[in-house]
């Protein structure tokens, strides 16, 4: 099968978040997941933000709260190089759940999880085939 032209190469990907509070959404991504405020629509009522950290951007999109209940909330699985530093990182700051463990999995990962408070889903892992 013949190569695809370079133009045709998938970069990244910049996965919209629903939020109900798109200030507050910053705020947990800024100060208690270390990420930077890349770009917001309106400082004083934002509806759409959006933050960085590394190469991940994750776009921050305000929904009503009447409409919440009919919006399905996204899981993101993002590599991490250094998990068990990320782990440490996270753990003071009051993110996981009663569930969130540093665990190794049956499809050859480690990682661990856990939601924002808009109940979007984040798994950061590693893939434990690169140890080979």
């Amino acid at each position: 099968m013949p190569e695809r032209p370079e133009a045709g190469r998938l970069a990244s990907v910049h996965p919209v978040l629903p939020c109900r509070d798109v200030k507050a959404a910053v705020a947990f991504y800024v100060h208690r997941l270390g990420f930077k405020l890349a770009f917001i629509d309106n400082a004083d009522d934002p509806r759409y933000a959006g933050v960085r950290r590394d190469a991940v951007v994750l776009h921050l999109q305000w929904h009503d709260e009447a409409e919440w209940d009919l919006i399905e909330r996204p899981m993101l699985r993002i590599a991490v190089e250094e998990l068990a530093l990320l782990f440490e990182e996270f753990e003071p700051k009051k993110v996981f759940h009663e569930h969130s463990a540093l665990r190794k999995t049956e499809w050859g990962t480690e990682e661990f999880a856990f939601h924002d408070a808009d109940g979007n889903g984040l798994t950061f892992f590693r893939d434990l085939g690169e140890d080979e």
